[in-house]
C-alpha cells in the first residue's frame, strides 16, 4: 500500500491539503511501513491565492471546485498519483473529490502524528473526518 501524508514540518500532518509544503510518501505492507520518502509538493499556498476570487462554481458546491481550483488539484496530484490513500488534516471539496476521481482514497484525520497515522490505517482503525470538508 502507498500512502501520501500532507506536511510542513515532515513530522505532523498539515491541517490544510493545499497549503503544505511537502508529502511524505509511505510504502507498507500490511502491518508495517517499509520505506519513507519526502517530495516537495508542486502547488503549495493554494488556497491563499485565489480568496476573494471564488467563480460561481465554487460558491454553489464549496471551496476548490472551480475551474481554476481543479488545474491547480491536478498539479498537486502528479507527484501522488500511484498513490491508494492521501492523509491531510483538512482539506476543500473540490481536493477531496479530485482525489476520489482518481481512485485515490482522501482521509482526513485528527491524528497529529504521521507514523501514528499510517500505523491507524494499518491497524483498520484511522476514522475519516469527512465534518472538516472545507
Amino acid at each position: 500500500m502507498k500512502i501520501a501524508v500532507v506536511t510542513d514540518d515532515k513530522q505532523t500532518i498539515s491541517q490544510h491539503f493545499g497549503r503544505a509544503e511537502h508529502y511524505i510518501v509511505v510504502l507498507s505492507d500490511e502491518k508495517q511501513i517499509l520505506e519513507r520518502k519526502t517530495l516537495p509538493k508542486a502547488v503549495k499556498n493554494h488556497a491563499k491565492h485565489r480568496r476573494g476570487r471564488q467563480d460561481e462554481q465554487e460558491q454553489m458546491r464549496g471551496k476548490g471546485t472551480g475551474q481554476r481550483a481543479h488545474k491547480q488539484h491536478e498539479d498537486m496530484f502528479k507527484d501522488i498519483g500511484d498513490c491508494d490513500i492521501v492523509m491531510s488534516g483538512g482539506m476543500g471539496r473540490g481536493a477531496y473529490s479530485g482525489l476520489e476521481r482518481l481512485g485515490i482514497q482522501p482521509i482526513i484525520t485528527d491524528i497529529p502524528d504521521i507514523e501514528d497515522a499510517v500505523q491507524a490505517v494499518l491497524d483498520g482503525t484511522i476514522i475519516n473526518h469527512t465534518e472538516k470538508l472545507r
